[in-house]
């Protein structure tokens, strides 16, 4: 068995844990949690696409996420102006690609399988999604084979657009925490341009269901935020 086959095997394995334990019901958008912190993620989405001029002709700009899970990310994508048409969405497991095709548009493509294997010409995609992905890979080589295929497949005016914690999860051996170290080493020399988000879930999770509003209160602490929003760019 090779490395790469072996870490595949433990992603699914990871990811079934999960599933076994109840966690995907922890991601309702109808959580307050969840609620708030959705928002939050596409009030800086927005902020990123307007950046670096991705809004205008959002519509024709091409998209890939690669483990699209479900589809909640690209429906948000559409929500914000992409066309189906131009939207591709890739995962490991065939139960999420089934749940993606009955959440999703008919005419966005969905591909099953290991993103590094993706059959599209490189520098296909103004925008390569990777929403935490990397925090569920374990195997430090298999994360930067993939890092690499993604941005072969970025156009040269595109970019990388990630989304995934930073800490450790001291309670969950089967995630691991990217800090932005970690990321320059995935994607070296390129400029990225970093929003620090997501009031951590640990804390969003206990007082959000108690009051709404302490989510921004608490949010406007910097130390308390878990995730970043990156956009990897390759022509800044």
């Amino acid at each position: 068995m090779t490395p790469e086959v072996s870490e595949i095997e433990a992603i699914e394995g990871r990811y079934e844990r999960r599933r076994v334990r109840g966690c995907d019901n922890r991601y309702s958008p109808i959580d307050p949690y969840v609620m708030m912190s959705d928002q939050e993620k596409d009030r800086a989405l927005v902020r990123t696409l307007r950046a670096h001029g991705l809004t205008r002709n959002i519509s024709d700009r091409t998209l890939l996420e690669i483990g699209c899970g479900g589809g909640s990310n690209l429906l948000r994508f559409l929500r914000l102006g992409f066309s189906p048409k131009n939207v591709v969405g890739n995962d490991l497991l065939p139960d999420r690609i089934r749940a993606a095709r009955l959440n999703l548009p008919p005419s966005i493509r969905l591909r099953l399988g290991d993103a590094t294997s993706l059959e599209f010409t490189d520098e296909t995609f103004d925008v390569v999604c990777l929403f935490t992905v990397f925090s569920s890979i374990l195997d430090d080589q298999f994360q930067q084979r993939l890092a690499a295929k993604a941005w072969s497949l970025v156009k040269p005016d595109g970019g990388v657009l990630w989304y995934d914690f930073i800490y450790d999860n001291p309670s969950n051996a089967d995630v691991r925490g990217v800090p932005i170290r970690r990321l320059r080493e995935l994607f070296p020399n390129e400029k990225m341009h970093v929003q620090r988000v997501t009031l951590a879930p640990p804390i969003g999770r206990l007082t959000t269901p108690w009051w709404s509003g302490s989510y921004s209160l608490l949010n406007q602490l910097p130390m308390l935020r878990s995730h970043v929003l990156v956009w990897i760019s390759k022509n800044d």
